[in-house]
């Protein structure tokens, strides 16, 4: 089945309702490392309750696996070649603090389409706005998917989308002003499939095999997590309540184990805005590019 521009435009999905608690929010912190050390003080709030009596922090990149309403991009009759399908980007605004626990609705939908041409792919991205029961809006949420098996639908008279503004590379010919190292755990996809991403290529190293890697992969929505954290270690005190925005691109996977080292550059004439990518330092393998952070 073709690709129908139509059809996926109108998609309904049905509202995303979602409860989570607090122990749900400290294996998302514990998922990504957080709690490693026993004495980094600066990470203890996001994995226990009872820091100085502040109470549970929770991390503003847990907004990514909330609501979420599964891989629905594998249903026959949206005509995707879901096996060709690469996650490309994720972006996301905060529009508030997330609480440690609360019962969160997602509603998700796809907003653009944008075909590269026959044999070259299309662009998909698909929002969700994350909610509160009462209607309160948390967080925006955007993930660019390249589907390399469905383009050259325009080509039959279909619409096409303009794409969203394109993300910056960072800057190549100055040195980072920020540089965050962060060791990931050997069983650090096993953890973070917890969250609610069951897919088995980050389980099993046989399915891994048969889909090209060496050994299961972290996830990227995993990798997006450690970034967050570096941004706000290096750049905000540890504060995640000055989190607004983060968007970046999909580069290549990481091995669970690896180290992941993030730079970071402040944006001229900004006091808020950055540009980030990070690297596997044992491969020196850049798996995240384009990144774009802002904070208050």
């Amino acid at each position: 089945m073709a690709i129908d521009y139509h059809h996926l435009k109108a998609l309904h999905f049905e509202p995303v309702r979602q409860q989570y608690s607090a122990r749900d929010s400290m294996l998302y912190a514990l998922s990504l490392g957080l709690g490693n050390d026993p004495l980094d003080h600066s990470a203890l709030s996001y994995v226990y309750e009872g820091k100085d009596g502040q109470g549970l922090l929770t991390l503003p990149s847990q907004a990514v696996v909330l609501g979420y309403p599964g891989f629905w991009a594998r249903e026959p009759d949206t005509g995707i070649d879901w096996v060709r399908l690469l996650h490309g980007e994720q972006r996301m605004r905060l529009h508030r603090p997330l609480p440690a626990a609360a019962q969160v609705v997602g509603h998700n939908r796809v907003t653009h389409l944008t075909d590269k041409g026959e044999g070259k792919g299309c662009i998909m991205v698909t929002e969700r706005r994350l909610e509160t029961t009462d209607g309160t809006l948390l967080a925006t949420v955007q993930q660019v998917s390249f589907l390399r098996g469905d383009g050259g639908f325009s080509q039959t008279g279909q619409p096409t989308d303009t794409p969203l503004p394109a993300l910056q590379s960072t800057p190549e010919d100055s040195a980072p002003h920020f540089t965050d190292i962060q060791a990931t755990r050997p069983e650090a996809a096993l953890l973070y499939r917890l969250c609610g991403d069951y897919n088995p290529l980050h389980a099993d190293p046989a399915v891994a095999t048969a889909a090209g890697f060496e050994r299961p992969i972290l996830h990227g929505l995993a990798s997006y997590g450690l970034v967050t954290r570096a941004l706000l270690r290096q750049c905000a005190g540890g504060d995640a309540s000055r989190f607004r925005a983060l968007d970046i691109r999909f580069a290549s996977p990481v091995f669970p184990g690896e180290t992941l080292v993030t730079e970071i550059w402040r944006v001229p004439g900004s006091q808020t805005h950055y540009q980030l990518r990070a690297k596997v330092q044992e491969r020196d393998k850049l798996v995240l590019s384009h990144g774009f952070a802002e904070l208050v």
